[in-house]
């Protein structure tokens, strides 16, 4: 009889992040995070759990995020909870939670982390993915709305990713509603899929963006929310390429662009990649003003992005960097507590590798290079009676020895 001890997997769409994913992820972060300081942005971490009602509330219960991918449950304090399944709501609520509302001024967030979806996972698409997003609060000029379409160009640049920029609008609360009657005419006409029927009700616009090729051919002579919009927005729009235009940021206006949350108002944008297989959505946003508002809060004007980090992971370009690597090891026993104390010292400058264990000089060389030191320093039993210590520079090929007060 077998006493094997089955081994726990991870659940499906649950990956973890380690090594070279680990590595880029890390990088990506910096990038971004540096970016976000340079144009004002100030760091945010939000809880991962909300209630549900946050998310039916900000997303819309007509989503698809709120109607199929939520994990909801009950929690042992019968709480209506979930795995927060986007970035915004939360952001929203604690500007609201917080009275931002109604201190005036503009308020600028960025903030990173896992967010949760169930859905059929998918290369770039997992249950648990991680977002890095920036949110601006306090702003009605379509001039913020340009600025963060560009932080997210110099995001991208940074890290050597090729995209292609989709742009629309989506009216206002005084443009949008008899467009919707236009288009809820129009689409009563055609034969779409079954979820577009659905939304036909509970959110037409959502219809636009289906994925359906069968619908893509039928929406083609749908009406557009461009040939629709109010004077305002549609002078607004206009400013918004004009910007563009002018600042040398190439896009395309994409008349069905909708994004997937019922929140958006005004500008919707869409960076897409054709890197990662099919063109696929690698970061996304647009304009929300109405959200606070519908969250308990003063209207306040707002806009934002996400982008979804596991989807660039493979498109990610570290720059090569010529930052030194110090790799320092012991030949034997009695030399480990000195090299620790080097090691140590060390740290406070650079980066320094090691390990705990006495080995060969040739397995200390062998250990340095495959960890890509520029230079290795070694003490021995020699080096230890001399109070010495082997150098070799990995770039110059070149070695020395020095007094270990030298180094």
């Amino acid at each position: 009889m077998s006493n094997k001890i089955e081994i726990v997997q991870s659940l499906r769409g649950m990956k973890d992040l380690m090594d070279r994913d680990g590595i880029l992820f890390s990088y990506f972060i910096e990038k971004a995070s540096l970016i976000a300081k340079n144009y004002g942005f100030t760091y945010l971490e939000t809880p991962i759990l909300e209630e549900t009602a946050l998310f039916k509330r900000s997303v819309g219960e007509s989503s698809d995020i709120v109607g199929k991918e939520m994990y909801q449950f009950v929690d042992k304090g019968e709480n209506d909870v979930c795995l927060r399944p986007e970035g915004t709501a939360g952001v929203v609520r604690m500007f609201v939670q917080n009275k931002l509302d109604r201190a005036g001024g503009t308020k600028k967030y960025f903030y990173h982390g896992p967010m949760f979806r169930y859905e059929r996972p998918q290369k770039g698409r997992l249950r648990e993915f991680h977002q890095f997003g920036c949110e601006s609060f306090g702003e009605a000029s379509v001039y913020e709305d340009a600025n963060m379409i560009i932080m997210i160009c110099e995001i991208l640049k940074s890290v050597k990713i090729g995209h292609k920029l989709l742009i629309n609008s989506l009216g206002c609360q005084e443009c949008m509603p008899p467009y919707k009657k236009t288009l809820v005419t129009h689409l009563k006409e055609l034969h779409l899929c079954e979820d577009c029927d659905r939304r036909i009700i509970t959110n037409p616009i959502r219809v636009l963006d289906c994925k359906n090729e069968s619908c893509k051919i039928e929406l083609q002579n749908a009406p557009k929310i461009t040939n629709n919009l109010c004077k305002l927005c549609d002078e607004d729009f206009k400013k918004l390429k004009n910007i563009l235009d002018e600042n040398g940021i190439a896009y395309e206006v994409d008349t069905n662009l909708v994004r997937g949350l019922d929140y958006y108002t005004k500008t919707a944008f869409e960076f897409v990649s054709d890197q990662i297989g099919s063109q696929s959505a690698i970061a996304g946003g647009g304009r929300y003003d109405r959200l606070t508002e519908f969250l308990g809060g003063r209207p306040t004007p707002a806009v934002g992005f996400a982008i979804g980090i596991e989807r660039l992971m493979e498109l990610v370009k570290i720059e090569d960097t010529k930052d030194e690597i110090l790799y320092i090891g012991a030949m034997n026993d009695e030399a480990l507590d000195l090299v620790f104390s080097l090691v140590a010292s060390k740290r406070k400058h650079m980066k320094v590798l090691s390990d705990y264990k006495p080995r060969s000089f040739s397995k200390h060389l062998a250990n340095g290079e495959k960890q890509n030191a520029t230079v290795i320093a070694l003490i021995g039993e020699n080096e230890l009676k001399d109070r010495t210590i082997w150098i070799k520079n990995m770039v110059l090929n070149k070695e020395i020895i020095i007094p270990i007060e030298e180094f």
